[in-house]
């Protein structure tokens, strides 16, 4: 397991690497992704999460180019894990053995809600929620990268 808690920064992130983020539910998946410079994330789209799931991620992330994927941890406002965490875990392992990519956790508290609060239609809040995760992990990153500096 490459990353075990959404507190590790990606070293190895170059400036031309798009990045993928993931809102992760039990019936569909929300997609984004971000610019190649990695510093603004878009809602791409819904996968169903079916058994066909992990094979479209992997062809998205092969034709998108992608460097990292980003994925929501699913906590509660204590900071307690949802019941969702575990198919999420297990998910995350299954992504680093197929896709060979690292994917890192991103806190998701409300990104859904969020999402909505955007004026989001429900058949792309999904997309939007995975938006607003990426562009959480990008921004802490970033935001740390400054601090080091």
């Amino acid at each position: 397991m490459l990353n075990k808690g959404c507190g590790a920064i990606m070293p190895f992130f170059t400036s031309r690497m798009k990045l993928l983020g993931i809102d992760y539910g039990e019936k569909r998946v929300g997609i984004a992704l971000s610019d190649e410079g990695g510093t603004i994330a878009f809602p791409k789209n819904i996968l169903d999460n079916d058994n066909e799931l992990l094979k479209k991620i992997y062809k998205i992330t092969k034709n998108e180019e992608v460097g990292v994927i980003i994925i929501g941890e699913s906590t509660d406002y204590k900071g307690n894990e949802n019941p969702i965490m575990e198919r999420i875990k297990s998910f995350k392992e299954r992504l680093e053995d197929d896709t060979l990519l690292p994917v890192f956790y991103e806190p998701e508290f409300l990104s859904s809600q969020e999402a909505r609060n955007m004026n989001e239609t429900a058949k792309v809040v999904d997309a939007g929620a995975a938006a607003i995760i990426l562009q959480s992990y990008i921004d802490r990153t970033k935001n740390k990268k400054d601090e080091q500096n």
